[in-house]
């Protein structure tokens, strides 16, 4: 059986990316939305990164974190030019290489934002629960460190998702129904036991679950101080700096857990789910 996967894995030297099974008519529509969706991305991230290097002003640990999250989802986009050129594209193939190149950036892309997105709710909570212990706790040291626990976080669970992902014997069609490279539709025509992948993905789910946990509970106690704020100015002034992360929140693990919710019979609608939180939350990041 080891043979065989080894025979099997070393012939794949492509996939086959269906992508949106639309009307001709609509592929222009869907390419134009893409790149609007993409360029919005780029250039907006791009801006905002600029605009917190370069003025002294916001060198402080919430524009610290916006800064890296800007970053990071420039790689959760490495999936539209891939999908804006198989638009055009007959054969719609993407390389093994070039699968697992995608697949890993946008791993560590996903993985690193969730953990991100920890670190701005702690901020946010100081900011709001303990103002005055703010610049002692969120320490030009703390930040850079947890920073770089949310990349290593990213590293590790990419590397073993694509690890056990693309070692696995690919024995059926390379056609893969989806518009980039995810494990789901790649691990439907491997020929092995999918027993480690399962482990895996229970391991990293157990992980990244409690950070979810973590959020809730942190801006239920941001949502209780903010009420006891007697200014009215000052409680607008604290929902508006507060309120657009756990919208983008809400969208990226909202889409993320319908879509895995959804049965295999309907994958026009994973495909949407999976536009959301591949496009859409890097536009919406504050």
């Amino acid at each position: 059986m080891g043979d065989r996967g080894t025979s099997n894995h070393s012939e794949v030297t492509d996939f086959i990316l269906i992508g949106f099974q639309v009307c001709p008519e609509l592929h222009s529509l869907l390419f134009l939305l893409v790149l609007l969706i993409y360029a919005m991305v780029f250039l907006g991230n791009v801006r905002m990164m600029a605009i917190i290097m370069t003025d002294p002003q916001l060198n402080t640990p919430m524009y610290f974190f916006l800064g890296d999250l800007s970053f990071i989802d420039l790689f959760s986009s490495v999936i539209a030019p891939k999908a804006m050129i198989n638009f055009w594209s007959e054969s719609k193939s993407i390389s093994f290489a070039g699968c697992v190149t995608q697949f890993w950036l946008f791993a560590v892309s996903i993985v690193t934002m969730g953990f991100l997105m920890v670190a701005m709710t702690y901020d946010h909570f100081i900011a709001t629960c303990n103002p005055l212990l703010h610049s002692v706790q969120m320490s030009t040291h703390l930040c850079p460190q947890l920073v770089a626990g949310s990349y290593f976080c990213g590293c590790i669970s990419s590397v073993l998702l694509t690890s056990v992902t693309f070692t696995l014997p690919f024995c059926s069609s390379r056609a893969t129904d989806h518009f980039y490279c995810d494990d789901g539709p790649l691990q439907r025509f491997s020929c092995s036991d999918l027993h480690i992948q399962k482990i895996v993905s229970f391991f990293l789910c157990s992980i990244i679950t409690p950070t979810i946990t973590v959020i809730i509970v942190s801006y239920m106690y941001i949502l209780c101080s903010v009420l006891k704020i007697h200014s009215t100015e000052g409680c607008k002034k604290a929902f508006s700096t507060r309120s657009s992360l756990p919208g983008v929140m809400s969208v990226l693990y909202g889409a993320i857990i319908f879509m895995y919710f959804i049965p295999d019979r309907f994958p026009e609608l994973r495909k949407v789910a999976s536009l959301c939180y591949t496009l859409v939350t890097p536009m919406w990041n504050p």
